[in-house]
């Protein structure tokens, strides 16, 4: 299982650690990750495999930048580096969550041994101010699993700062309830498909293609008929 949180707050403290999960594959294949044991929502084993085959069905890791909004553990995030992901930013408000994130980073970047290590940063501060004042941005791929508590409107306008950081054909991925509506999503992120799990839904979208420079370049101008 994967656990989630940005849990400061929504899910009370964090306390000892729970039971391990581990990477499934990629060049850290089978190693165990630390969990916290209450705080956060645990990510199915069925909806973590549903995702990443999905995701390498698009060939969308290998080199890819990848930022995991609410990561609890970071199982995802690192499962993304695992698997051939370049970069992985993990959000997470709790500190002592984001502890257990740094030490499962050290323990998948001590795995890495003859591949060459992504490059994996902790932040330990809220989604949304993470969201406002990253100067990096380019992402390939997105994480994204709040709380079940969180409110749409708090999701909407996570999704909306979220929007800028996106690189072209970026893929994100949002897990809620299956109670919860369909996310409003900003102008720039267009939904793909959702996909049921007993009481998980996870939404699918991708980040909007602007407009073809090269498609202005080549239109030709249109020449005012004047009459003789």
């Amino acid at each position: 299982m994967a656990a989630r949180g940005d849990v400061g707050g929504a899910h009370g403290p964090i306390g000892m650690l729970a039971a391990m999960t581990r990477i499934v594959a990629g060049f850290a294949g089978s190693l165990t990750l630390q969990v916290p044991r209450s705080g956060t929502r645990p990510t199915s084993d069925r909806v973590r495999e549903a995702i990443f085959s999905a995701l390498e069905a698009r060939d969308a890791l290998a080199g890819a930048r990848v930022l995991d909004l609410y990561a609890g553990s970071g199982a995802l995030g690192l499962e993304a580096a695992s698997r051939g992901a370049a970069s992985v930013v993990l959000v997470e408000r709790a500190k002592p969550a984001a502890a257990v994130c740094r030490r499962n980073a050290d323990a998948l970047l001590r795995a890495a041994r003859d591949a060459r290590p992504p490059r994996i940063d902790v932040v330990a501060r809220s989604v949304r101010s993470h969201l406002e004042h990253d100067s990096a941005g380019g992402y390939d791929v997105v994480f994204s699993d709040p709380p079940y508590e969180l409110g749409d409107g708090e999701l909407a306008a996570d999704l909306a700062a979220l929007m800028p950081l996106l690189a072209p054909d970026a893929i994100v991925v949002v897990e809620r309830s299956a109670r919860s509506p369909e996310p409003e999503w900003p102008a720039g992120i267009e939904p793909d498909r959702r996909r049921d799990y007993g009481e998980t839904t996870v939404w699918w979208a991708d980040a909007a293609p602007g407009p073809d420079p090269d498609a202005d370049a080549d239109r030709q101008p249109v020449t005012p008929f004047q009459s003789s």
